[in-house]
């Protein structure tokens, strides 16, 4: 029955074609957070690989890999529309062109993999571990070319689960991605003969490996010591204490409404019942949770300290420009970090901006707005910093889609203690993508071995620790506060962390090199 299916896959032509590679592409996209269907991946791939049998020329294999990339670039990344409804009036008009856009023009990535597979070698089995090589490596060109957009890669569908994304501290989500390319692709091989039986069982054994392996990990890494009372913590452990205000983000930057929106973060920041008054606090606000300059509104500054300890700071999102009097005006998207006499005593800012969120590119030739509020295009930080306060432990803040870059959340001269990401998913309503981008984040805990707080204005917001652990949540749409102790004595240093994606590049090779090799010797006989 399967072997029928494959020839008739293989027999399909014109328009029928097209839509089974833009249905399989679609479908593909229910492994991912927040499906997690993931036995559907390799149902998706093997189509794929069963139709490009009967791809006859270069435009077949390329329309193959764009209609299936369109599939499920638009399928994967159809919230974005969210965000162009939050003013509808204004950009509502832009979401049949962004969603057919932005799936379309990713879907390059996948089309040049599948051409150079259909080009390169033929036979299920080495077309299928080459697929496997090319579908990451256009994943990681995907994360790195133009400004990056790593978002949805395959390696994400193991964030059902702490145990097989532990695989990530050594590879990095990238070789996991390979690995997992391959448990996709390896089973279209079932329809051959026997080495085709034994294939598409490896790709069977590599999802028993990374959950069997990771769990071990996890057993090894000891006791959790996270659900001890706040009374019982040592004086040197803070406490986080994420403030999720769950404002709308049509009304986040009203201006009759801020007053309001600010006096319920306020109240929220209070001490909570229970906790020691010398026991350390990290007060956190999402990205742009202050909708204002902090550095120039004393008043609402004091307030924010008012609700400090002694040895507390309060770390919030806010723009922050130039004094007014300097000849050139800038905003940028940062972190704040204010201490019990409501000084600012460190400053973020963002480093990886949103093109057409933050900016425009090309904004002499593109007449667009920017969806985020105010005229000023932001402007763009330094890079990953390290954020020292005295009696606290250091950290790497990370604002909103920053979080998603394997390998460059942290500044490679001064390792942070913990990770920091805030951000504000309210532009995505009640969809995949603030779940898409807690499982991005929850990789960045795992590759680095450090924990990851994250703060985000209307959920999830949520505690991992340095294994990629979930400790405590906070679900999307509620306004609530997360408290919990901020231990260290989990983090550790990763093969990841020591040689990045060196492995990555190796693996992809040599599997490449092994069969294209093999390919030539079979023509040659």
């Amino acid at each position: 029955m399967i072997k029928t299916m494959a020839t008739r896959l293989a027999g399909l032509s014109g328009w029928r074609r097209r839509f089974v590679w833009l249905f399989s592409g679609a479908v593909a996209v229910l492994a991912l957070p927040p499906f997690f269907l993931i036995p559907v991946l390799p149902v998706a791939f093997a189509i794929l690989l069963w139709s490009l049998e009967g791809v006859r020329c270069n435009k077949g294999a390329l329309s193959a890999g764009w209609w299936f990339g369109t599939g499920h670039f638009a399928a994967g990344f159809y919230w974005v529309s969210h965000a162009f409804l939050v003013q509808p009036e204004i950009y509502g008009w832009m979401i049949p062109f962004a969603l057919l856009g932005l799936g379309g023009g990713l879907a390059i990535f996948p089309m040049l993999a599948v051409w150079a597979t259909w080009r390169l070698t033929d036979g299920l089995i080495r077309r299928a571990v080459l697929l496997a090589v090319f579908w990451s490596v256009a994943e990681y060109a995907r994360g790195h070319i133009l400004t990056g957009f790593p978002w949805n890669l395959l390696g994400h569908i193991w964030a059902v689960d702490a145990a097989p994304m532990q695989f990530a501290s050594v590879v990095g989500v990238y070789g996991l991605s390979f690995v997992t390319a391959l448990f996709a692709t390896l089973p279209a091989a079932v329809i051959g003969a026997k080495p085709g039986k034994l294939a598409a069982l490896g790709g069977v054994l590599i999802a028993v490996l990374l959950w069997g392996g990771g769990a071990v990990r996890l057993s090894l890494s000891g006791p959790d010591r996270s659900d001890m009372p706040l009374s019982e913590l040592p004086a040197d452990v803070p406490v986080v204490q994420i403030v999720q205000p769950n404002i709308p983000q049509r009304d986040k930057w009203r201006p009759e409404l801020q007053r309001q929106h600010f006096t319920r973060l306020v109240e929220m920041s209070q001490r909570p019942a229970g906790m020691s008054p010398t026991q350390k606090r990290i007060v956190i606000w999402p990205e742009t949770a202050a909708t204002f300059f902090v550095e120039t509104q004393t008043i609402a500054r004091q307030q924010m300290a008012e609700t400090l300890g002694p040895n507390d700071i309060l770390i919030t999102g806010a723009p922050r420009t130039y004094p007014r009097d300097t000849d050139e005006y800038k905003v940028w998207n940062s972190v704040q970090v204010i201490d019990a006499r409501s000084n600012i005593i460190a400053s973020f800012d963002k480093f990886h901006l949103v093109p057409f969120g933050e900016y425009v590119p090309f904004r002499s030739i593109l007449p667009f707005p920017k969806l985020t509020a105010g005229r000023t295009d932001f402007s763009a930080g330094p890079g990953p910093q390290t954020l020292s306060v005295a009696g606290m432990p250091s950290f790497s803040p990370l604002i909103c889609y920053e979080v998603i870059f394997p390998g460059s959340v942290t500044d490679p001269e001064n390792r942070p203690e913990w990770l920091l990401n805030v951000t504000n998913d309210g532009w995505f309503g009640d969809s995949a993508g603030p779940y898409q981008h807690m499982a991005a984040a929850r990789f960045r805990a795992v590759e680095e071995g450090l924990p990851l707080v994250r703060a985000a204005y209307t959920g999830v917001s949520v505690f991992f620790d340095a294994y990629g652990r979930k400790l405590a949540s906070l679900p999307l749409s509620a306004s609530n506060i997360l408290v919990h102790p901020l231990l260290s004595d989990k983090n550790h240093t990763t093969v990841y962390y020591l040689w990045r994606d060196i492995l990555f590049y190796g693996i992809v090779t040599f599997f490449a090199v092994l069969v294209m090799g093999y390919t030539r010797r079979s023509k040659s006989l």
